[in-house]
């Protein structure tokens, strides 16, 4: 007799969407979610990813929040650029960009190294966005950046009316 964990996929009986973060009902027998507005995803077990049958993305949990695994940096970019307007509506501006080592080979190419004049005999470090960018302890460190993309480090901003006032005094 199979017990009823059996019967759903490795993630349980539901999950959160990655999309849209409404929950949604594993299919019973299968390895499958059923997303009602971006349709199925399939559970792999042995990666323990979570897949978008339709597009093909690649999704793994950390901490029951879902992180998206990229295979190009316009995807990582993007997503980092969604995170400064949040933290900016939030009052609040990014010092550093810290992005998971796995990612280094990936978005070298893509940093900002500086122009040449403005060299001054030290070794250069990598911006994005205007942010120095740093790269994370391997996976096998510290586990969080075995999922987790990137982090960035914050600190207040000015508040956004404030900034209109002084804009007209």
């Amino acid at each position: 007799m199979l017990g009823s964990a059996s019967q759903y996929p490795i993630f349980g009986p539901e999950v959160h969407c990655p999309h849209c973060r409404q929950t949604i009902p594993a299919l019973v027998l299968t390895d499958s979610y059923l997303c009602s507005r971006h349709g199925a995803f399939e559970a792999n077990p042995k990666t323990e990813e979570l897949v978008h049958v339709q597009s093909g993305r690649h999704w793994r949990r950390w901490q029951d929040r879902w992180y998206r695994q990229h295979t190009h940096p316009d995807g990582i970019r993007f997503e980092i650029h969604e995170e400064l307007d949040r933290l900016y509506t939030q009052g609040f501006r990014a010092t550093r960009v810290i992005i998971a080592e796995r990612y280094r080979q990936l978005m070298s190419p893509y940093l900002e190294h500086g122009a040449p004049w403005q060299s001054s005999g030290r070794e250069k470090i990598p911006k994005l966005y205007g942010l120095p960018v740093s790269f994370s302890e391997p996976a096998s460190v510290t586990p969080q950046w075995a999922v987790v993309n990137f982090d960035l480090e914050k600190e207040p901003g000015v508040p956004t009316q404030y900034r209109y006032l002084k804009m007209f005094d």
